[in-house]
């Protein structure tokens, strides 16, 4: 009798001490059985929860937010290099002299873009002749390129070059001397090639300004 006493009173000790930890007085030991001071401010957003009773080892794992449907940040995309025939890489002033008589302003647009400038070419009688448009080369291999443009057919006439650093000995090399010369302005000599339709014009110091291509 006195052994079934004391179970009894073990077993009531621990049902209440069950009650006090679970669903006592929480102003004493604060929520989850721990003192206030011994807690947490705010809940910790690691998206982690524990479940109670047989699922307490098992903790649940939260995905993270969707992406906002109305952010439109734009993509930065690296535009194509383009792609140019194999002539015209190599040298973009010989390729356009190829279709002489052929282009008009809107066939070099394809290759060359938007024009940096124009300018008109006038006749003796001050009347227009033609229309210059110069573009950057593509390419690179000149400072400038500009085309020449009738005016009545609205064709191309002329293609002029403009090179980076040439000089008329690197002309000689490779075209070869067969030349007429005419002396210019400003200490300027124009050579013109008598067996190919190029047009040369170096100064004073033997540097070419431009080739003329027709």
């Amino acid at each position: 009798m006195k052994w079934f006493v004391a179970v009894s009173l073990i077993a009531s000790a621990a049902h209440l001490a069950g009650q006090d930890k679970l669903g006592g007085d929480r102003s004493e030991a604060g929520w989850e059985g721990r003192p206030p001071v011994l807690r947490g401010g705010e809940p910790s957003d690691s998206g982690v929860v524990s479940l109670p009773g047989a699922f307490a080892s098992l903790p649940m794992s939260f995905p993270a937010a969707p992406p906002d449907p109305d952010d439109h940040r734009p993509l930065l995309r690296r535009a194509p290099k383009p792609v140019f025939p194999a002539e015209f890489e190599r040298d973009a002033a010989a390729f356009a002299q190829k279709f002489v008589g052929l282009w008009s302003d809107g066939d070099a647009y394809n290759l060359f873009g938007e024009p940096l400038h124009e300018r008109v070419v006038p006749d003796g009688s001050e009347i227009e002749y033609g229309r210059i448009y110069a573009y950057s080369d593509p390419t690179g291999r000149y400072r400038e390129i500009e085309l020449d443009f009738a005016r009545d057919t609205g064709l191309l006439r002329t293609v002029f070059a403009y090179p980076w650093k040439m000089t008329w000995s690197e002309c000689v090399r490779l075209w070869g001397p067969n030349v007429q010369s005419t002396q210019a302005n400003k200490g300027r000599i124009f050579y013109s090639y008598v067996n190919r339709r190029l047009d040369v014009l170096v100064d004073p110091a033997g540097k070419v300004i431009s080739l003329g291509l027709y």
